[in-house]
């Protein structure tokens, strides 16, 4: 049997991903996922491709709002600044309205960072489209990169972690839902899945980039993981690793929820 063995969820996009036991689903994905995102004073979006540090930035979940804790001990707590004036952030060169999560948050992110940042949050009535090349027109994200959830499989990993001199842990691929039971790779065939409330449509293998080579722990660039994945792993061009995922509907997604393959 195909089970989930992991749900990851990322409230602050490229900060430290936080495990879950369960999850609700809405229409940009798990509803905690990615609605906060730290941009620079040019109101771009930072991540670990340029900023593996913030890998060392823990937030988590709070009523109306969210923590940050550093490494130091030095933390901040924010309210989701609803009803706050919309700014325009940028985010793989589209536009898109966001609020500024305030200046106790900006000044801790620049006291982590050395560098001037913001924290910013996507309010409810933002509409922003999932990729639009493989998604569906109606398909909506939060700050993902492009789809509401991405896949991956634990004997894909052990796949991979048998070519390496070091093994990678699953963290490196920020995944919101982890799966084992399956055989490696077995999710590139994938067309229609039942997990817990929801159905999920596999629509692309994940094109990786350098993000996989930050370590998690450390928060700073390694060497091994992209270049041994591009090696065997190359498809269109791409070193892939997990599925992108669109969604169908609302709910809950548990651990130790079964996965159904509905077609292949």
């Amino acid at each position: 049997m195909i089970q989930v063995s992991e749900i990851w969820v990322y409230p602050v996009k490229s900060l430290c991903g936080t495990a879950v036991d369960r999850a609700e689903v809405g229409p940009r994905g798990f509803t905690s996922d990615r609605r906060f995102m730290i941009v620079d004073p040019l109101r771009r979006f930072m991540t670990q491709r340029e900023r593996p540090e913030l890998a060392r930035l823990v937030p988590s979940l709070a009523a109306g709002g969210l923590r940050i804790d550093a490494p130091s001990g030095d933390a901040v707590e924010v309210a989701r600044p609803e009803g706050g004036e919309p700014v325009e952030v940028t985010i793989w060169g589209a536009a898109v309205a966001a609020v500024d999560a305030g200046d106790a948050a900006a000044a801790f992110l620049e006291r982590h960072l050395g560098a001037a940042a913001r924290l910013v949050w996507m309010p409810d009535g933002t509409r922003r489209p999932a990729d639009p090349d493989d998604a569906r027109p109606d398909d909506v994200v939060a700050f993902q990169d492009g789809f509401p959830f991405l896949l991956t499989n634990e004997a894909s990993l052990g796949a991979l972690n048998a070519r390496l001199e070091a093994p990678a842990q699953m963290r490196r691929f920020r995944p919101n839902l982890v799966v084992r039971g399956a055989e490696a790779f077995a999710e590139d065939g994938w067309a229609r899945l039942r997990v817990g409330d929801v159905t999920l449509h596999p629509r692309k293998a994940c094109p990786r980039c350098s993000v996989v080579d930050v370590d998690p722990d450390r928060g700073v660039a390694t060497r091994g993981v992209l270049s041994e994945l591009a090696r065997f792993r190359t498809i269109d061009r791409a070193a892939r690793f997990g599925q992108n995922l669109v969604h169908d509907g609302a709910g809950w997604i548990a651990v130790g929820d079964e996965v159904t393959v509905l077609d292949a």
